[in-house]
């Protein structure tokens, strides 16, 4: 999908962090772009703002844990611009689950798999066949995480999980694309930077939105746990400064993995490769997981894991 003038693009998760990047990259390769989010202030402003820029957009307000819901965004994507070429499945939020996994609630196991993995199985059978009718160049990119997608922080077995089955997902997905001869391509989103630092969206407000048939006792408030907070809490006490990096980046990387027709969509990042091969040198010597226990800034105890 090397052409993408004109062409139409639907990002769900779009109306805020990397879903926005993507669709301000999209806009300003001329494509046209559907802003699809289950909040409906986000959908209004994102494409408020891309609209008074002269970019054509559409906004979808879409639950992606409902078939019915995710059909419906692309009808309204076929209505307004009668083909689609590009579809990011990119919503995705952090279930705020708290202890250890034996005492996470099954409904933050629930909502996570409902909206992290559904959420791309949902769109991938509601676009995908219109993709491969319309006989055209297209291209599938499912976000995951490395926090999974390759190897999991031990501290967010909620969310690893649910990355791990994107990523798998994925391979599936370009595999059988590949059998049948689509012109259509997938790819992985693994949101990294070429840029130092940190990416702030909204996975640091684990438990955001969090629709009332997933309730459970003591769940974050609606408008998420500040765990942003409490990570630069942690990091000023071990005297080690934070940088942000530009959500541009992640978009940029993206679009570029889209045109080469990249599966493995990242920035290289040593210490990351190294877990990797230490990963698959478990699996292949049959040794224990011991990478796992690597301290991380990311753990609420960074200086105990390797005690």
């Amino acid at each position: 999908m090397r052409d993408v003038f004109g062409k139409v693009a639907v990002v769900t998760g779009g109306g805020q962090g990397i879903g926005r990047a993507l669709t301000e990259r999209f806009c300003a390769e001329g494509m046209k772009v559907v802003v699809a989010d289950i909040v409906p202030h986000l959908v209004e402003s994102t494409t408020g703002e891309m609209s008074d820029k002269g970019f054509d957009v559409t906004g979808v307000v879409t639950d992606v844990t409902s078939l019915e819901s995710v059909e419906a965004l692309r009808d309204a994507a076929l209505e307004r611009y009668g083909a689609v070429h590009l579809i990011c499945n990119n919503a995705g939020i952090g279930s705020g689950s708290e202890g250890q996994i034996w005492e996470h609630h099954v409904n933050d196991w629930r909502w996570s798999l409902d909206v992290n993995v559904m959420g791309v199985v949902n769109g991938i059978n509601a676009f995908v066949p219109t993709m491969l009718a319309q006989d055209e160049e297209g291209h599938v990119v499912n976000t995951t995480s490395s926090n999974g997608g390759f190897t999991p922080l031990i501290n967010s077995a909620v969310y690893a999980t649910t990355k791990a089955a994107v990523t798998t997902i994925t391979e599936c997905l370009w595999g059988q694309l590949r059998e049948v001869g689509a012109k259509v391509s997938a790819s992985l989103l693994y949101p990294s930077t070429t840029s130092p630092g940190m990416l702030n969206t909204g996975i640091w407000r684990p438990g955001a939105n969090r629709p009332d048939r997933y309730a459970r006792p003591g769940a974050p408030p609606k408008e998420g746990r500040d765990a942003l907070g409490v990570y630069l809490k942690r990091m000023e006490k071990a005297g080690m400064e934070v940088q942000f990096a530009p959500l541009s980046e992640v978009a940029d990387i993206c679009f570029q993995g889209i045109v080469n027709d990249t599966f493995w969509i990242t920035a290289p990042n040593a210490q990351q490769q190294q877990k990797i091969r230490d990963r698959s040198t478990s699996q292949i010597d049959m040794s224990p997981p011991a990478y796992l226990l690597q301290a991380n800034m990311m753990t609420s105890r960074p200086t105990e894991m390797n005690k």
